[in-house]
């Protein structure tokens, strides 16, 4: 059973907090039966996914175009769709069947003029490099600054959706981040007045193209 939005759904979603009900019941509903959220995390859909997404928002500029890597069952890309009307969202998911669950939330949420979904690995995604690129639960930082980056426009950013592990990845993680073209990791916590636990957010500003190997051995760029 799903559990009844707390006061912050309001507060965060605004006069769209029904369709983020609605959206929670697809996830329990829906979601549960063709696997896209497994049985036990019905019951705190608001608290754990909902609200920990949508308070990313408030580090994304208005009107800002956004690329939801890894997409899913739409967590984040949906969720900041709701929380944010002003996002142009498209949600790059590479599995079919999770793609088919995302067009049919779109239309029941009547956001197929906010929202679109594509098909495809990030790596192949033809568009037009956006402002935002968000990440939730999708690879280690490394990789996802090899897909993500290139898909950011000069002065966008990459916003990695993390837990504990994410001061952990930057260490890691900083020399391949600046390879592909991203400025120093910074660590941020989204929606501190909102929730408990904060959510933690490993943010990427793309600073220049990324370095490839020449011929001769020298680092160019792309």
């Amino acid at each position: 059973m799903i559990e009844p939005p707390p006061p912050a759904a309001r507060l965060v979603f605004g006069d769209r907090l029904a369709l983020a009900r609605r959206y929670a019941e697809l996830l329990a509903t829906d979601g549960v039966v063709r696997g896209l959220i497994g049985p036990r995390e019905a019951p705190r859909l608001w608290d754990r996914h909902l609200l920990n997404c949508a308070v990313i928002g408030e580090i994304i500029p208005v009107e800002a175009s956004v690329v939801d890597v890894g997409s899913g069952a739409g967590l984040p890309g949906i969720v900041l769709a709701l929380a944010r009307p002003d996002l142009a969202v498209t949600l790059v998911e590479p599995l079919a069947r999770r793609v088919g669950f995302l067009a049919e939330a779109v239309a029941a949420l009547d956001l197929t003029d906010q929202v679109r979904t594509w098909h495809g690995r990030a790596e192949d995604y033809p568009g037009p490099p956006v402002d935002i690129v968000t990440a939730r639960a999708v690879a280690p930082l490394d990789r996802l600054a090899a897909w993500c980056l290139p898909l950011v426009r000069t002065g966008g950013r990459l916003l990695a959706v993390k837990g504990a592990t994410a001061a952990g990845e930057v260490a890691e993680h900083r020399a391949a981040v600046r390879h592909c073209g991203g400025g120093e990791p910074e660590v941020v916590r989204c929606g501190a007045n909102v929730i408990d636990p904060a959510a933690t957010v490993v943010v990427i500003v793309r600073e220049r193209p990324a370095a490839q190997p020449g011929r001769d051995g020298t680092r160019r760029r792309r």
